[in-house]
């Protein structure tokens, strides 16, 4: 049987300039990366909660969430379907694994983005090509400047030491395969719209970094 690629695109009576005129703000997608323990997750929650607060609609994907359910691994999906179907759709954390995972997160964060929704993510993203590629995904059905990719910068040292979920401390022991930072690469953004020295500042200070930022890129009400 051949498959049908037979599909349309159906455009929406309700554009996104309607949708961000009710919001009264601008759509975008705030992309976190950095090593695990930067701080990524803890900084963009305090932007959503901060934003939340001034009435912006908001929405946070972060990583370790979306792997429990639309990137679950195989062995989640066994629970509720077949070894085979949980062997194609799950995502570990191999290379190509990780590229469809970021994929699967940029078309739904352009989903938020073309609502009018400033949707924020946390992920490690180490390889620049996926980061690039969501890049080419919302800016395609946008703009430019409706990507603003967040780099935390928090040294390997500070995370390591931090190693809120003992992650760091398998890797070097051997128990932990393909780990970003110990025996995987992560790739650093090189043109960041944002910069945050990670172990530098308190996670409120870096939020309102952040905060400052979007207000300049005018993705926020002008105060």
């Amino acid at each position: 049987m051949s498959e049908n690629v037979d599909i349309t695109w159906h455009d929406h009576h309700v554009s996104r300039a309607d949708r961000e005129k009710l919001n009264g703000h601008g759509g975008g997608v705030v992309w976190f990366t950095g090593l695990s323990g930067s701080g990524k997750s803890t900084v963009a929650n305090a932007v959503d909660g901060k934003l939340h607060q001034m009435g912006i609609h908001t929405f946070l994907l972060d990583g370790d969430n979306v792997r429990h359910g639309l990137n679950a691994s195989g062995k989640i999906l066994e629970e509720s379907y077949s070894p085979e179907f949980a062997q194609r759709f799950g995502l570990g954390f191999g290379a190509q694994d990780r590229a469809e995972n970021i994929r699967r997160i940029g078309a739904v964060a352009d989903l938020f983005c073309q609502a009018g929704v400033l949707v924020l993510t946390a992920f490690v993203s180490p390889y620049q090509a996926d980061r690039d590629a969501v890049r080419r995904i919302v800016e395609s059905s946008g703009s430019a400047g409706d990507f603003i990719e967040v780099f935390v910068d928090t040294p390997l040292a500070v995370c390591e030491q931090r190693d809120p979920k003992g992650l760091y401390k398998k890797a070097r022991a051997g128990e932990i395969k393909g780990f970003t930072g110990i025996d995987n690469p992560y790739e650093a953004p090189a043109k960041p719209e944002v910069h945050l020295a990670g172990g530098d500042y308190s996670p409120d200070q870096l939020a309102d970094q952040v905060i400052a930022e979007l207000r300049k890129m005018r993705k926020l009400p002008q105060v």
